[in-house]
């Protein structure tokens, strides 16, 4: 059995990630802040719950300390939690959205390793953004030109680049990011756009599923490469 841990996953794409996952024959842990609503969210697609906040050493540490003790290892990690941070900028705001959607990613990546080194297919799948793009963001015919996304654009960068230094770091381990395309989700919410998560859950599936051969330090969407 492939055994996998989704970060943010009590709803939207994260819910719908473990949700095809189950499908497919994965163990899957739901990871989410909110015990009563993560448990819940579990509960409702029979995947396992997690208590996990990737802003909490402590919550992350003791979330894949219970994996360990369960499973033994960890085959795929999809890091999915995120925040929009949309709206006026200030510092504190800036520490939050950081805090989540980048450093949030080495809290849990760093706890998960020793378990994704007893995997004999490890794959570690960052939900990243083409608003992250500096290429999207820069070129007038692409969305991503107009959306006033300061603090999102610039920590999923962030967490782009993260994910291709953990691919030359850990060569042992697969690490990929992905654009999943625009959306309807809480988070999209304001901006009244999307598509339905089970689409966009697709892209993050086909990257947790990858072969002992697939690639790794991608950044990707559903169709191919995606331009740094």
């Amino acid at each position: 059995m492939t055994i996998t841990l989704i970060t943010g996953a009590n709803k939207g794409i994260g819910f719908e990630t473990a949700r095809q996952l189950l499908e497919l024959g994965h163990v899957v842990y739901v990871g989410a802040r909110d015990e009563e609503r993560g448990g819940k969210a579990a509960a409702a697609i029979g995947a396992r719950f997690v208590q996990l906040d990737v802003t909490d050493d402590a919550s992350v540490s003791g979330a894949l300390a219970a994996i360990d003790a369960a499973e033994g290892r960890l085959d795929v990690l999809v890091n999915n939690a995120g925040l929009l941070g949309e709206g006026p900028v200030d510092g504190a705001k800036a520490l939050r959205v950081f805090d989540t959607n980048a450093v949030g990613v080495v809290r849990v990546t760093e706890a998960a390793l020793p378990l994704l080194r007893k995997s004999a297919n490890p794959n570690v799948v960052t939900v990243s953004s083409s608003m992250g793009s500096f290429w999207a963001v820069t070129n007038p015919e692409r969305p991503e030109y107009g959306l006033p996304l300061t603090l999102y654009a610039a920590s999923k960068a962030a967490a782009t680049m993260l994910t291709v230094q953990y691919a030359k770091a850990e060569p042992g381990i697969k690490f990929n990011a992905l654009e999943p395309g625009a959306t309807a989700t809480d988070m999209t919410a304001a901006f009244g756009i999307g598509r339905p998560v089970g689409e966009s859950a697709k892209t993050v599936v086909r990257l947790a599923t990858l072969g002992p051969d697939g690639p790794t330090g991608t950044f990707t969407d559903e169709n191919g490469p995606l331009a740094f």
